[in-house]
């Protein structure tokens, strides 16, 4: 029975704590560079010149948290389907590699349900667009999900030696 209690300390060292702290600065600045882009792109949709500033806030916020759980569930889908348990220490480039595209993907189908199916919001004009499966899907949304991505996950590990100096045992590159 001692051994096992000293077992159970170790399960949630070291490792878990660097894998948390890992996550919560991911969720972090993915709602930081989500949030930034969402506000940039909102004179794309009809709801700039439709909406109320609270509708706008709202709208803004809405979609900044929704694009916080899909970073988290396309990082989270990626360790997995990986295998990669070493991250953050380790597999960081094999992670952006599918998370990225994985992001990209679910935005591409999210677009098409929300613009075609639900009617949830509308296009402007100024929106740049690609066709794809004969439909109209916006490329900034699209580049969201490759760019702030891409920024967080190059952002996280640029900040491993700063937190191995501040006492996180997250290892230097």
């Amino acid at each position: 029975m001692r051994g096992l209690q000293q077992a159970a300390p170790d399960a949630v060292g070291p490792r878990w704590r660097e894998r948390l702290v890992a996550l919560a600065l991911y969720a972090g600045l993915s709602a930081f560079g989500h949030l930034l882009w969402e506000i940039v792109q909102l004179p794309l949709y009809t709801l700039w010149r439709t909406a109320s500033r609270a509708e706008l806030a709202f709208a803004v916020l809405h979609c900044t948290g929704g694009d916080v759980l899909i970073a988290m569930n396309v990082l989270l889908a990626s360790v997995v389907l990986l295998r990669a348990w070493s991250w953050p220490r380790g597999q960081a480039i094999h992670i952006a590699v599918l998370a990225i595209p994985l992001g990209i993907v679910y935005t591409g189908f999210s677009e098409w349900l929300n613009v075609y199916v639900r009617q949830s919001w509308i296009y402007e004009p100024a929106m740049p667009t690609i066709t794809i499966l004969g439909y109209q899907i916006g490329l900034s949304p699209l580049a969201q999900w490759l760019f702030v991505p891409a920024a967080v996950l190059a952002g996280l590990a640029s900040m491993r030696g700063w937190l191995v100096k501040s006492g996180s045992s997250l290892p230097a590159p």
